[in-house]
């Protein structure tokens, strides 16, 4: 993210997303901070009005029952997140997400507490669904009128990239391709007229670094984002040095000497402040978190689908000879070894130095075994892995041991995965990543999904991962 210069400006981010809507990362507003109020008051503003509307209709008056309620309800959601960049399914899974957690809250200290018999069951019961409906239907028309909004605001502020690198790039398109951005783009500034980063000419060069303080005075640029390798110490000091003149926001771009941050932040280590470049999200109560949900999910899952397991079994006794469960090595947290469970669905059980993967109409899948794999019924086994520790209900899928010892000397990054337990399921594999790897191409976006993952993880990007994989399963069909 550019490091701010100054206070006044919300910082811009345009680092790339993976993420197919659900983070993409927040371009700035321009200088108006009219989408930052709108999205902070909108959901505890609706939450509140469809309460008290409802004891109005129902009662003709807002008891002070209900005034206390909305006021707690009002604390418990303000600020209201951002949801203009979202794709609408995240949008809407976001909001319902976050109105269980609220109502759920509410209803058991309102329960306990036997404070619940102040409120009609009536007012209470048509709450519960009204609220969510209609924060979903007002993020809707904000996104409507959110263009207009925009150029309600006149003439948009101007931004100026300083650096034709690829952060910088990111930045510009990140920039160009919002919708909601509020930001005028001028182009780059930069020593380098052959533009060798930008193969496409997707931007313009607008003037070299030495003409950067003329330029934004005679252009009245307001946004100046240095995407200047942090190797050029004295370049950036003679640049800042220039722009005192100006009355410009300035923002660094940092490359973190071209190395991507994995779950970046700043601890302090015997008093000194450091940085993290690459760590796991499981720290601390995150750990706790994520361990909490995988034990609570993999026992409820195993209690539900403890017939069917019990039919597969036996299934895959009559289809063909063998045992029942295939174990196979796979790297786990750390890189260490650990051993996973699998309904078997090869007439072969490969766990050596190299192995092939299965691929369309591999002789080697059984009649049974080739339903187990489209429909991943094979993978139920696994939720014992997680029982264990060795696994998590999400995250990047183990793959196995053979096939990680070809691909690290191939990937830039590959090992970074197992900062994290693999996981049954994950981001890749509901982003189409799934089944056969018969190129380095598709191993590549495989593992960038799962480097993105790590960047982005929160419980409510697990549970979405986890109903995507439920839909997933009945209509996927590049599992072999």
């Amino acid at each position: 993210m550019p490091t701010r210069l100054h206070a006044d400006i919300p910082p811009v981010n345009g680092a790339a997303s993976w993420l197919d809507g659900y983070e993409s990362r927040a371009v700035g507003l321009g200088r108006s901070h009219v989408f930052r109020v709108i999205e902070a008051a909108l959901d505890p503003l609706i939450l509140v009005v469809s309460l008290w509307g409802g004891a109005l209709y129902r009662d003709g008056r807002v008891s002070s029952a209900y005034l206390i309620l909305g006021v707690l309800v009002f604390s418990l959601s303000f600020p209201g997140a951002s949801q203009l960049r979202m794709s609408v399914m995240r949008m809407v899974f976001n909001i319902c997400f976050n109105w269980i957690w609220i109502a759920g809250l509410l209803l058991m200290i309102g329960f306990l507490t036997n404070y619940a018999k102040a409120f009609s069951v009536n007012v209470i019961g048509h709450w519960l669904w009204l609220a969510p409906f209609c924060q979903v239907m007002a993020h809707l028309v904000l996104r409507r009128a959110a263009p207009q909004l925009i150029r309600l605001q006149g003439e948009l502020p101007r931004a100026v990239v300083v650096g034709m690198n690829p952060q910088g790039e990111a930045l510009a398109r990140g920039i160009t391709g919002s919708a909601y951005a509020g930001i005028e783009l001028l182009g780059f500034i930069d020593d380098r007229g052959d533009q060798r980063y930008t193969q496409k000419n997707e931007f313009k060069l607008v003037g070299k670094i030495d003409e950067l303080t003329a330029f934004v005075k005679s252009n009245r640029v307001q946004f100046i984002y240095l995407s200047l390798p942090m190797t050029s110490r004295p370049r950036i000091l003679q640049v800042l040095d220039g722009l005192k003149d100006t009355t410009a926001s300035i923002y660094f771009v940092p490359d973190m000497f071209i190395t991507d941050l994995i779950q970046g932040r700043t601890d302090s280590v015997c008093g000194v402040t450091v940085i993290a470049v690459c760590d796991t999200p499981f720290r601390g109560y995150n750990g706790f978190l994520k361990r909490g949900s995988d034990v609570l999910l993999a026992l409820l899952i195993l209690l539900l689908i403890s017939p069917l397991l019990l039919l597969i079994a036996v299934l895959v006794k009559l289809d063909s000879s063998g045992p029942v469960f295939f174990k196979q090595r796979r790297y786990g947290l750390d890189g260490e070894d650990i051993v996973v469970y699998k309904f078997r669905s090869m007439v072969v059980l490969e766990d050596g130095e190299r192995i092939e993967q299965a691929h369309k109409n591999d002789a080697r899948v059984t009649r049974l075994g080739a339903f187990l794999r489209r429909t991943s019924l094979d993978e139920l086994p696994q939720f014992c892995n997680v029982l264990q520790g060795r696994m998590s209900v999400v995250g990047p899928r183990p793959h196995a041991v053979a096939h990680n010892e070809l691909y690290r000397t191939l990937i830039k990054g590959y090992m970074v995965r197992h900062k994290v337990k693999p996981g049954i399921t994950g981001w890749a594999q509901v982003n189409g990543q799934r089944g056969e790897t018969d190129t380095l191409d598709k191993m590549q976006a495989r593992i960038d999904f799962d480097l993105d993952y790590l960047r982005n993880w929160s419980l409510q990007l697990d549970l979405y991962i986890i109903l995507k994989t439920i839909r997933l399963v009945f209509k996927d069909s590049t599992a072999y």
